[in-house]
């Protein structure tokens, strides 16, 4: 039968860790419900935080909630108003129809207390998902013109780590792709560096008998940035060595001289541009990044014959910006672009 209070399920993720909350969700009705419903300072009971069955709130790994921690699991939620602050329960023994059978002494896992906040009016109970960054997120009650507000965090860098080890065991053992996204997801985040060179060395030479190896300049780019920050210069200049080497194509070429440019090695770009024109003759982009290298080199005059050689061979809607970087780099104030 419909119910007055219909059952709602929402899901969010925060990192790898999802929030999954469970809730009856009752009308204003035109009622005062904080005052005339929800029960004040426990008596004779705490609030539910929804209607009927207990509000049940899930997270797949450990989370902290207002600065306090919280394993993963499964807990009834259930809010005691006192003047106008609100302590909120998480219940280990989370299926219980409401709040009525609560035991304070032996089923809380954790409590803390929160101040309300108005909102825009909810005809239905509901709660929302607000101010989300990397790691953190909040959950609000919202009711009426209330709503009650708690901090969710997640330790981002534990968390999906220990995911990547999981997912890395699957299906996608079989994918160069995975160990290189998992190695650049710990380069990016600045995390468990000697195991994400682990994982795009597997990316590139495959598991075991070398199975499902790929060797490409995505990979090798991956590891040449681990091993830069993980201070290993020797094994970087041979991995740039090997990755000029490749049999690519001129578009790969043009990506592979852009990443040596964006991450300082000048003199690396411009061996790579040379060798990549020897095999694609007046490739434009080629010749800019050859320029380009030049500039950064100190050699201003070769870079301008070189970008003057790229505007010849371009097509025309890259005119006008080639001729930008030109009169940049004459009068000394070009910039490489910001990476994505």
């Amino acid at each position: 039968m419909p119910q007055a209070s219909p059952r709602v399920q929402e899901i969010q993720r925060l990192g790898v860790t999802e929030i999954t909350l469970d809730y009856g969700s009752p009308a204003l009705r035109n009622r005062d419900v904080w005052n005339d419903v929800v029960p004040q300072e426990g008596n004779p009971i705490a609030w539910r935080a929804g209607a009927n069955m207990a509000t049940t709130i899930t997270f797949s790994t450990d989370v902290m909630i207002e600065g306090q921690p919280l394993k993963a699991g499964k807990y009834g939620f259930h809010i005691i108003p006192k003047n106008d602050t609100y302590t909120l329960l998480f219940a280990h023994n989370h299926d219980q129809w409401g709040s009525y059978y609560l035991d304070m002494d032996n089923d809380i896992s954790l409590q803390v207390t929160v101040n309300p906040k108005t909102c825009a009016i909810s005809e239905q109970l509901d709660y929302e998902f607000l101010d989300r960054t990397e790691n953190s997120l909040i959950i609000g009650l919202e009711w009426g013109k209330k709503r009650i507000p708690f901090k969710v965090e997640v330790d981002l860098n534990k968390t999906v780590v220990e995911s990547l080890r999981s997912e890395l065991r699957g299906i996608n053992t079989y994918h160069w792709q995975a160990w290189n996204d998992a190695a650049l997801w710990c380069l990016n985040h600045n995390t468990n560096l000697d195991e994400a060179l682990q994982w795009v060395n597997r990316s590139i030479n495959g598991g075991y008998n070398g199975f499902a190896a790929d060797k490409n300049l995505t990979n090798l780019s991956t590891k040449i940035q681990l091993l830069k920050k993980l201070n290993k210069a020797q094994e970087m200049e041979n991995i740039i060595s090997e990755a000029k080497n490749l049999d690519v194509t001129a578009y790969e070429a043009n990506g592979f001289s852009q990443f040596l440019l964006q991450n300082g090695f000048y003199q690396d770009a411009l061996d790579y541009c040379n060798i990549a024109l020897n095999k694609n003759p007046d490739t434009w982009f080629l010749q800019l990044n050859r320029g380009i290298s030049l500039y950064f080199l100190g050699n201003k005059k070769a870079s301008l014959k070189d970008i003057g050689k790229a505007i010849k061979g371009a097509p025309e809607q890259f005119h006008s910006r080639l001729k930008e970087i030109m009169a940049e780099i004459e009068n000394g104030t070009y910039k490489l672009p910001q990476q994505s």
